[in-house]
């Protein structure tokens, strides 16, 4: 923790300073380049995000060194970065996003890297609204709210110019042995297959993104994240910590063309897939691997290390100038420490809404007698 705390300060310093000069180009472009050509603003804000999101995968690959055994068939791992696609992830920890970044980077897109996210995280300097300028889309998660803003973000990426990945954690929260009690609760009371390994996916959103997307997105990556039984959980602060870790993930991709038309078939699809997925899991959890899979390693390119490296070297100088440029005094400190203070505050409230689980179960928790004797004979083989 200690260490942590210390690599905190400098890489907040870092990544906020980079950060504002970031959302400040990225702003200038909005306003100059979009009106004239959309497809231009993007191009260069691809570029800018990807600046910034390197540093966050330069803690990922260099400082923790966590590890990623993508499990995958030859054919999908060359389409990758190539196409259009809809990756469909379980929420296994709270640094799921940054390994979906992490894969996105070494397929050449990751600065066309999107997710449907809650809206709170907008109004975040720096992080948020920087996923605002590369066109997330934000949720409230009210369906009745979120309709209209699921049907505006589809329809809004059907002319971009990159291959992009839109990435859809339908179970709505993180994984938690708590949250899973709920969801086999729910499962039992329902008559639902009742998961070991995963949550109960919440389709509404998914079924929007497919009848909206299907006419101009070729693929689904069905992207399962397990952690092996000998490795610990990767969390932000263990990452800030530098203390490593392995991750697995599989992916398997599917033709959108494939799917069901109706509502109700692409509803079930996505459960199938989960109750696969779950079984996928609790074999790993024996195996410790995904072995119907060819295992790939996705390596540690210099590139994130170089970004760091670059920014560091324009804030070392940038603080060098302004320290000769003001006379010392009290004014001077007092100014130092509260920028110093914002930092600390700012990447803490950056952790404590990476860590952030604040979420419903599918409907209202439905209390079942002997619930643990149910569950006993019904979970999933």
């Amino acid at each position: 923790m200690a260490i942590a705390a210390l690599v905190i300060l400098p890489i907040g310093l870092l990544f906020l300073l980079s950060g504002l000069l970031i959302n400040f180009l990225q702003a200038f472009f909005f306003i100059l380049v979009r009106p004239c050509s959309k497809n231009m603003y993007r191009k260069i804000n691809a570029h800018l995000a990807e600046l910034l999101w390197l540093e966050v995968i330069w803690l990922f690959d260099w400082w923790a060194h966590i590890k990623v055994d993508l499990y995958i068939d030859s054919e999908t791992l060359e389409l990758m970065g190539k196409e259009h696609a809809l990756l469909v992830c379980n929420h296994k920890s709270d640094i799921d996003w940054l390994i979906g970044w992490v894969l996105a980077q070494r397929s050449g897109c990751l600065g066309s890297a999107l997710a449907l996210i809650k809206k709170s995280l907008k109004f975040l300097p720096v992080i948020g609204w920087s996923m605002w300028f590369t066109e997330y889309i934000f949720l409230e998660r009210s369906w009745s709210k979120d309709k209209n803003t699921l049907k505006a973000g589809f329809e809004n990426l059907r002319d971009f110019p990159m291959p992009f990945w839109l990435a859809v954690f339908v179970e709505g929260t993180r994984f938690t042995q708590a949250k899973l009690l709920a969801a086999q609760e729910y499962a039992v009371a329902t008559k639902l297959p009742v998961p070991k390994n995963v949550l109960i996916p919440r389709t509404k959103g998914f079924v929007a993104a497919v009848n909206h997307l299907r006419s101009f997105v070729p693929a689904i990556y069905n992207c399962t994240v397990a952690i092996p039984k000998d490795e610990p959980l990767p969390t932000v602060l263990r990452m800030f910590g530098g203390r490593s870790s392995r991750v697995h993930v599989q992916i398997k991709r599917h033709l959108i063309c494939d799917l069901p038309e109706t509502d109700d078939g692409i509803r079930q699809w996505c459960r199938d897939i989960f109750v696969e997925k779950d079984a996928s899991l609790e074999l790993h959890h024996f195996k410790n691997s995904f072995e119907d899979m060819e295992c790939h390693g996705i390596g540690r390119p210099k590139k994130s290390l170089f970004v760091v490296v670059i920014w560091s070297c324009i804030l070392i100088y940038g603080g060098v100038e302004f320290f000769k440029w003001c006379s010392f005094s009290w004014a001077t400190i007092a100014f130092c420490a509260m920028v110093l203070l914002v930092v600390v505050i700012s990447m803490q409230v950056l952790i404590l809404f990476s860590q952030s689980e604040k979420s419903n179960p599918p409907q209202e928790s439905t209390t079942i007698n002997n619930s643990q004797d149910i569950l006993k004979h019904k979970l999933l083989p």
